[in-house]
């Protein structure tokens, strides 16, 4: 493997952590009627690179599986991601 690819799979694991974590401090926080984590945020992380923690937090965790932004927004994306990421790999392989 590239240093390249080394540094983005790295990215990618940090930033799927992340954004599953939050998916799961944002479901916790919801049943104790807490302070939430934005939308924004959950969906921002999302578009840069989190999408697969994201599609997991909606479907382990049963959260913002009602709202037809997180769904199609965290969709799009993780199919865009996996498009990106294959040709990355590829390109600095």
């Amino acid at each position: 493997m590239t240093l390249f690819q080394i540094l983005l799979a790295a990215y990618l694991a940090a930033v799927n952590v992340l954004t599953f974590s939050l998916y799961a401090l944002d479901k916790r926080r919801a049943q104790k009627h807490m302070w939430r984590v934005r939308e924004s945020t959950l969906l921002i992380l999302s578009v840069l690179g989190g999408s697969p923690g994201a599609l997991l937090g909606m479907q382990i965790l049963h959260h913002k599986t009602k709202h037809n932004r997180f769904y199609f927004t965290v969709s799009g994306s993780f199919f865009v991601h996996v498009f990106l990421f294959a040709y990355l790999f590829w390109r600095f392989s």
